[in-house]
């Protein structure tokens, strides 16, 4: 561990035993997110809603949002916990004067701040050593921002290129790798189908199941499944093979730690027009889950607030039904 590292981490323990003064209102990480509740009657929410920070990407990225402003934004709308993108503060991992101002943001709005998805940082399943162990490394100051924020996990990406089988023992080094360091700080590694191999329900369940640590698990998202897009390409182009969305869910429950619902557009009813979320909310409350389901709306014909409203309001009118 070099010397740099060595200093924030002894930061992070002077913050964790001041409790940040005047903040109070943190709560502790929840390392499995999946809390003990009774059976949720008809017409009761078995989860609770969080709001995806990228659902503004647009007004963040045009510096019609300010970051810090994200938290009582989320409550306003209704949601009681909050996920954040590391782009909107990506110099800030290790500035802890600013993780301070995101603790008092949140703590004063009354919203839990649950996980941070990480891009950017390198792939977590790439066949090249080197490139991999600066990845896991990229990855380290993340958690330590995750320990301080008081959230349970970071969203990592586990992609590779190369065969089937290489790019999935490379990702079980990986996660393992990195999972061994969150685990000394209670946060956990969760993995975002997110194209690709990972977007493969049973190869991503596969090599969860192989790292096989408490702390490394699954963000499912509905919407995720693209295995193969024109050109080649990870994003951007037109998807030309999919991962059957409901099977991957099913497949990848057994692993979740949060959820995320994707939403694109939406009928007269106010469904969404390419995810039944009906049939994956049924899979979901099988599988006992009642932490926090993420909304994520990524359309083009709504604004990003009535986007997020509807999504939000389709997740609680689904629940009560089923």
């Amino acid at each position: 561990m070099n010397m740099e590292r060595r200093r924030f981490n002894r930061e992070i323990l002077q913050y964790s035993l001041l409790g940040f003064a005047g903040v109070g209102m943190i709560s502790c990480i929840d390392t499995s997110n999946k809390e003990k509740a009774s059976p949720s009657k008809k017409g009761e929410m078995f989860f609770k809603l969080s709001l995806a920070q990228w659902s503004f990407h647009k007004a963040l990225q045009a510096n019609e949002m300010d970051h810090l402003d994200f938290a009582a934004k989320a409550k306003n709308l209704g949601f009681d916990g909050i996920e954040y993108v590391n782009q909107f503060f990506k110099d800030k991992a290790e500035d802890m004067t600013y993780l301070h101002q995101m603790n008092v943001k949140a703590a004063s709005a009354g919203v839990k701040q649950l996980l941070i998805m990480i891009d950017g940082e390198g792939s977590l399943a790439t066949l090249d050593k080197k490139e991999l162990s600066q990845s896991i490394d990229n990855h380290k100051k993340w958690v330590d921002a995750a320990a301080i924020l008081g959230c349970h996990s970071i969203r990592v990406n586990c992609h590779g290129e190369g065969g089937r089988e290489d790019v999935s023992s490379a990702g079980i080094e990986g996660l393992s790798k990195l999972s061994e360091y969150a685990a000394k700080q209670s946060v956990n590694i969760i993995v975002e189908n997110h194209g690709g191999y990972s977007s493969d329900g049973k190869w991503m369940a596969n090599v969860i199941s192989q790292v096989g640590m408490e702390n490394c698990g699954m963000l499912p998202d509905f919407g995720n499944f693209c295995i193969e897009r024109e050109g080649g390409v990870m994003w951007g182009a037109p998807c030309i093979k999919e991962y059957d969305k409901y099977k991957g869910i099913k497949e990848l429950m057994p692993y979740a730690k949060a959820l995320s619902a994707k939403s694109f557009d939406f009928d007269e009813q106010g469904k969404e027009t390419t995810i039944d979320y009906k049939k994956i909310l049924r899979i979901v409350k099988a599988s006992g889950y009642t932490g926090y389901i993420g909304v994520e709306y990524e359309g083009e014909n709504l604004s990003e607030e009535e986007g997020i409203i509807k999504t939000r309001d389709l997740l609680i009118s689904t629940s009560k039904e089923i």
